[in-house]
C-alpha cells in the first residue's frame, strides 16, 4: 500500500468517526495537533464529528524519539518537553480532552533508559494535568527482537514501576492518568515455540501489572503490537477474564488492530465506504466486547489473515545515513 497522503488521511479519520454507532465501544481517538484544526469534505471538523459520535477528541504531544546517547546503544528518550504546556493549552482550547506522550524501549531496556524516559512520561503528564488534559502515560515496550516473554514481563515490570515512581515524586495525582503499555508477550523474531495462548498473555500480563500498578491508577489501555487483530482481541478478552476483580479497567489503545481490515478494504475499492464504516463498527463492537470479557471466539469480522502479526516498520529510532 502507497503512503497516505494528507487528504486521504483526514477521509479515514471521517470514514471511523461516521460508522454507525462507533461511539458505542470507542471513548476516544488521538489525532495529530494539526488534525485538530481540519475538517472532512462537508465541512465538519473532526474535533465536532468525534464529539458527535460520542468520542472525545485526543491529540499527540511528543515529537518523536531521539537516540539516548553513545552509552545506550540503540535506545531513544523522546522529545518536546520544551514549550510542551503552551501547546497544551492551545490544544485544550482547539478540542482536546486528552493527550498522549510515546517512550521507546528496547527489551531488555537499560537502567538510564528507564530512568530517563520514567522522569519525561511524568513530567508530560503534569503539564497535561496543568493544561486541563488527561494524559496516556505510554512506556512502550518495543516488540522488535528475539526476547521471550520472561524478559517481556521483567522489562513490563520495572519500566511501569519507574513510571509510578516519578508521576508520585512530581505530585501527579494517580486517578486522573491512564496507563498505555504492551500486553506480555515475546519480540517478534522469538521462535522458540508457538505463539503463546490467551491464557498465557493474560495471565503475564496480570502477573506484571500486580506488582507495579496501584489502585489508584483507573484505566490500563493496552497497546496491540505484534498480534494479529484477532489475537489482540482474544487476549484483552482474557485479560478482562482473568482480571475481572483488579481495581482498573482493561480496556484498549490499539492501532493496527482496529483499523488493518479497513484499511485492506479500503485499498481495494475506497468508494466502498459503507462496506469500511461498517467494519470500523464490527472492529470496535469486537473489542468492546472483549473488554466486558464476552467476545465470542470464532466471531470475530477480520478479513485479514490469521496468522499474520500486524507489525509497522521498526518503531524505534533509525540513525541516518
Amino acid at each position: 500500500m502507497s503512503p497516505i497522503t494528507p487528504a486521504a488521511l483526514g477521509e479515514l479519520i471521517a470514514l471511523f468517526y461516521t460508522a454507525p454507532d462507533i461511539g458505542d465501544a470507542i471513548s476516544g481517538a488521538i489525532l495529530f495537533p494539526e488534525a485538530l484544526l481540519q475538517s472532512d469534505s462537508n465541512g465538519i471538523s473532526f474535533v465536532r464529528g468525534l464529539n458527535a459520535a460520542g468520542v472525545l477528541p485526543g491529540v499527540k504531544v511528543d515529537q518523536g524519539l531521539i537516540p539516548l546517547g553513545d552509552d545506550c546503544p540503540g535506545e531513544t528518550e523522546t522529545k518536546g518537553l520544551v514549550g510542551l504546556l503552551e501547546r497544551c493549552k492551545l490544544y485544550r482550547e482547539q478540542g482536546a480532552r486528552f493527550a498522549k506522550w510515546r517512550a521507546a524501549l528496547k527489551v531488555p531496556p537499560s537502567e538510564h533508559a528507564i530512568e530517563r524516559n520514567a522522569a519525561q512520561l511524568a513530567e508530560y503528564a503534569k503539564i497535561c494535568h496543568e493544561a486541563g488534559l488527561v494524559p496516556l502515560v505510554e512506556p512502550e515496550l518495543l516488540i522488535d527482537g528475539s526476547h521471550d516473554a520472561e524478559a517481556a514481563e521483567h522489562a513490563t515490570i520495572a519500566t511501569i514501576t519507574a513510571c509510578i515512581s516519578h508521576l508520585r515524586r512530581l505530585n501527579v495525582p494517580l486517578k486522573a492518568v491512564l496507563l498505555k503499555p504492551q500486553m506480555v508477550i515475546p519480540g517478534i523474531e522469538w521462535k522458540e515455540g508457538p505463539r503463546p495462548a490467551p491464557e498465557k498473555v493474560a495471565e503475564r500480563t496480570l502477573h506484571a501489572l500486580r506488582q507495579c500498578v496501584p489502585p489508584e491508577i483507573p484505566g490500563i489501555m493496552f497497546l496491540s503490537g505484534g498480534q494479529s487483530e484477532v489475537e489482540a482481541t482474544r487476549n484483552l478478552n482474557q485479560l478482562n477474564l482473568l482480571g475481572k476483580d483488579d481495581p482498573w479497567a482493561l480496556s484498549f489503545s490499539f492501532g493496527r488492530a482496529l483499523q488493518a481490515s479497513v484499511l485492506q478494504l479500503w485499498a481495494v475499492d475506497k468508494k466502498s465506504l459503507d462496506e469500511c464504516k461498517a467494519m470500523a463498527t464490527k472492529l470496535a463492537k469486537a473489542n468492546g466486547q472483549a473488554v466486558l470479557g464476552q467476545y465470542q471466539t470464532g466471531t470475530h469480522p477480520s478479513v485479514t489473515a490469521p496468522d499474520v502479526m500486524l507489525q509497522e516498520s521498526f518503531r524505534g529510532w533509525i540513525p541516518g545515513p
